[in-house]
């Protein structure tokens, strides 16, 4: 059971999870009508038990829907209408009250909707328990909004086993956005008063209470496993990264073709966005760019904003010839599309209607002069009316303005944090400047008439993904930059940069560029981001073809049929804990990687920016240099046995005999 950012996770283990458990896998959650008719094919239940319980809770006023998820691995869904079942909240408010002493103010409306989503799965869990025969049943509780349903569960004393995972805890992410020195205050927090404070008292008794009725209690990194022992006062059992659905292409070097294809595009937004003012050489320009929720800080958006002046200085002070254009993908609050950014693309879009115009003119001129056996006067083959329209065409690219940062118009424009740190930093796209900003303040979609492109088909486009978040429990944004081969820049406080540092030696050599910002100050740690961004601008093509190709061969540490076996392990320590006298665990740690790690690649040096020269720009000699040095086979060949089997699995509870291709992922 799933709310929210936790979508990814359940969404992508769906296929692994379903391959493990066939027909016994089942989904919770609220239902959506307009979710239910494009994502869900209503079907009945095989499942005996689970037909049973639904029956019961429809004849009861509940309106229960069932069906497949159309996603890969087309997992079994339940699906609670809450409204429908509204007028039990005052009832179930005094269940909750009676069970564990929380109270649930009217005027929240997610936490009463949660109530009466956790009454209606304890209610149906209860039915299908009554119904089981006798059959185990384990139950995952996602964060603080599906724990009502555990707290429900473990009050009544149903005989099922439960885990509870917290993917942020709910008042670090609250501590955190208020700009506190989180990390290094974690044991002096008043955690009640600091809830109180900011009137999310009842849902953070809510999660601490589902953390501690839960039998096995995880959480998705390292670094979230510290934050959850300080804020909810129990140390996590298992940490279970969270992983994506890899998929290969055929072709080994594909995703390196869609890298070429998809920065061809980006590149023709750039043309119309800058358009009187395209000075710069876009073979030498390198797309970098930041997404996710608007969060200034937690997110680095501060940091990163930073390092990008001073990583503008050093371009400008070495001379060079790169140019940086950035991407703020963040959602924020608009009115509609900027004009003049939409101007841009109209006036890119006439000059390639023009420049057709007069190719077709000129090659129809050109052929005519062939086929009669002569050489065409280059000065006549174009007349006075073609060169009218080119330098109309000339003209209308010709603009008193500089390049708008942002492409829409913001309600908040005065006050928005991203655009009053450019107004302080002075980066607003003018001529001299080596970093341009592009603040795209929505989700990108296909149907854009100003950047239409999908997500991933951006990414795959762009050369960099930065994420310097300060509070970033996992971190998906670096991970599926990973699986499609883009570098990336994260944190040693997100739980991606802790997983990659535990498991790879050298992580920049492989485009993980991790920014220490746990035991440095800011002001360092957007040194050391800078110094990351301006090694990468040095890099020769050659150099950042090669470091894809290492980069890509990461993402079989974050697939599902490798990260799923932590899932594994929660899962049989539950069993043992729920019911010891059938299921009886050896005490033992999870499954680890000892003495496994990504090698350093023999053919560069600590860092790919280590082996360059002290300006941006490469030479042939040194390209030539490292063909020498560089065997791709031999080195992917390597990293193929380093993956080939870098995990152990606990044993097998006693009393239960381990099936053919079970727990297998």
């Amino acid at each position: 059971m799933s709310f929210g950012g936790i979508y990814t996770v359940i969404q992508t283990k769906a296929k692994t999870t379903a391959d493990e458990w066939g027909d016994n896998y089942f989904l919770i959650g609220p239902y959506f009508e307009h979710n239910m008719k494009t994502q869900v094919e209503q079907c009945e239940p095989v499942n005996d038990a689970v037909r049973r319980a639904m029956d019961t809770m429809n004849k009861h006023g509940c309106q229960v829907r069932f069906g497949r998820w159309l996603i890969e691995g087309s997992p079994y869904v339940v699906l609670f209408d809450i409204g429908f079942s509204a007028w039990n909240l005052d009832k179930w408010k005094g269940d909750l009250w009676e069970a564990c002493n929380v109270g649930i103010p009217y005027h929240d409306q997610e936490a009463n909707d949660m109530l009466i989503f956790g009454s209606l799965t304890a209610w149906f869990l209860k039915e299908v328990t009554d119904h089981a025969d006798g059959r185990h049943v384990i139950v995952h509780f996602h964060e603080w909004q599906a724990g009502i349903g555990l707290i429900l569960s473990r009050a009544r004393k149903l005989p099922i086993a439960t885990v509870f995972t917290t993917h942020a805890t709910l008042l670090g992410r609250y501590l955190c956005a208020a700009n506190i020195d989180f990390y290094n205050q974690l044991d002096k927090f008043n955690i009640d008063k600091e809830a109180g404070e900011r009137q999310i008292y009842h849902r953070y008794c809510m999660e601490r209470a589902s953390v501690h009725c839960a039998h096995v209690f995880t959480t998705v990194s390292e670094i979230t496993a510290v934050e959850a022992e300080h804020m909810l006062k129990r140390k996590p059992d298992v940490v279970t990264p969270n992983g994506l659905n890899v998929k290969k292409f055929s072709a080994v070097h594909e995703f390196q073709n869609l890298h070429a294809m998809y920065k061809a595009r980006i590149q023709e937004f750039v043309r119309g966005h800058f358009y009187g003012h395209l000075d710069f050489d876009l073979e030498k320009t390198l797309f970098l760019f930041i997404a996710g929720r608007y969060e200034f800080s937690n997110k680095g958006a501060d940091i990163f904003l930073e390092s990008l002046s001073r990583l503008n200085f050093l371009l400008r002070m070495h001379k060079s010839d790169v140019t940086v254009v950035v991407f703020f993908i963040m959602p924020a609050k608009t009115n509609n599309f900027n004009v003049e950014t939409l101007k841009g693309q109209a006036v890119r879009k006439q000059l390639w209607d023009t420049a057709h115009s007069v190719k077709e003119k000129f090659g129809k001129k050109l052929y005519d002069a062939l086929l009669r056996g002569e050489i065409p006067d280059m000065n006549n083959i174009l007349d006075r009316d073609d060169l009218t329209v080119m330098k109309r065409a000339i003209f209308s690219t010709q603009r008193q303005s500089l390049p708008p940062v942002t492409t829409h118009n913001m309600i908040d424009d005065s006050t928005d944090p991203i655009l009053s740190t450019i107004r302080r930093i002075g980066l607003f796209n003018s001529r001299t400047d080596r970093v341009k900003l592009i603040l795209h303040p929505e989700f990108l979609s296909s149907t854009s008439p100003l950047l239409p492109m999908d997500y991933e088909e951006f990414v795959r486009g762009c050369h960099l993904g930065v994420f310097p978040s300060y509070y970033e429990p996992w971190g998906y944004t670096p991970a599926e930059c990973t699986v499609m081969g883009i570098p990336s820049v994260t944190t040693n406080l997100s739980g991606f940069g802790c997983f990659m540092q535990e498991h790879v030696a050298d992580p920049t050599a492989y485009g993980i560029y991790i920014v220490d910002r746990r035991f440095c100050s800011p002001d360092d740690s957007c040194n050391q981001l800078t110094q990351f961004l301006y090694g990468f601008c040095k890099q020769s093509r050659r150099q950042r073809i090669i470091q894809r190709n290492r980069t890509e061969r990461l993402s079989d540490l974050l697939d599902w049929r490798y990260l799923g076996r932590y899932h594994q392990h929660a899962r049989l320590l539950t069993l043992s804990r729920a019911f010891p006298e059938k299921f009886h665990m050896e005490p033992t740690s999870p499954p680890t990687t000892e003495g496994f790690k990504y090698p350093r690649p023999s053919s560069v040096p600590p860092s790919p920016s280590g082996s360059q020269a002290s300006s941006p720009q490469s030479s042939d000699a040194e390209d030539d240099n490292e063909d020498e040095r560089y065997d791709e086979e031999e080195e992917a060949e390597r990293d193929r046995l380093n993956i080939k089997s870098p995990f152990s699995l606990s044993h097998v509870p006693r009393g239960k005999k381990k099936q053919h291709g079970e727990y297998k992922n």
